[in-house]
């Protein structure tokens, strides 16, 4: 498969991406937010068009990832999706399973999830965060082979580094409310403090 190159970003923070920007958007590719030795690193599926068309990680406005991170007490406020880079300053990240954006996560096929999972263990290895926090169950079970994985800490780390799942945030998941789904995030912070 032949990546697209990233969309043209859609400029500001509450631009809202045109039909024409979202469709632009779909197969792009956006930039990790990484580090060396991060806190966390926090692992999305995939983007979604409005991370491609915008450039921003957990940009669509239904999506729970930036309240969580805030409500958890990670960051000292809730940051926009365009302040994603200000989360290096907490040794937090972002990165992705798969990198091409999809207007659903169950565009991709089980085998892109996988080779994923292959290219995340390489990039943790390399980056060596405290914490890999993968955000959503079933895409982590299938990209690293772990059909009985639950959220939570998971047994196996990678390399030096924790493994946790946590509930996917996308307002799409309906099994977690945003109180249920900060409380899951806080326990991961309990935890490394």
């Amino acid at each position: 498969m032949t990546e697209k190159p990233p969309a043209d970003p859609v400029p500001g923070p509450v631009v809202k991406p045109t039909a024409e920007q979202l469709l632009a958007a779909r197969d792009t590719t956006i930039e990790d937010v990484v580090a060396p030795g991060l806190r966390v690193l926090f692992c999305g599926i995939n983007p979604g068009l409005w991370s491609g068309a915008t450039g921003h990680h957990f940009a669509r406005p239904g999506n729970r990832f930036w309240p969580a991170l805030h409500r958890s007490g990670f960051t000292p406020r809730q940051f926009r999706p365009d302040e994603q880079r200000q989360l290096l300053d907490l040794g937090l990240g972002i990165t992705n399973v798969a990198p091409r954006a999809t207007a659903k996560a169950d565009e991709l096929t089980a085998e892109e999830l996988r080779a994923g999972g292959a290219a995340l263990t390489e990039r943790v290895l390399r980056l060596r965060p405290r914490v890999l926090a993968v955000l959503g169950i079933g895409a982590y079970r299938t990209a690293f082979g772990r059909r009985t994985a639950s959220i939570g800490r998971q047994e196996q780390g990678i390399g030096d580094s924790a493994v946790w799942v946590l509930p996917n945030p996308s307002g799409l998941n309906a099994h977690y409310t945003l109180d249920a789904l900060a409380a899951e995030f806080a326990g991961l912070r309990t935890a490394l403090d």
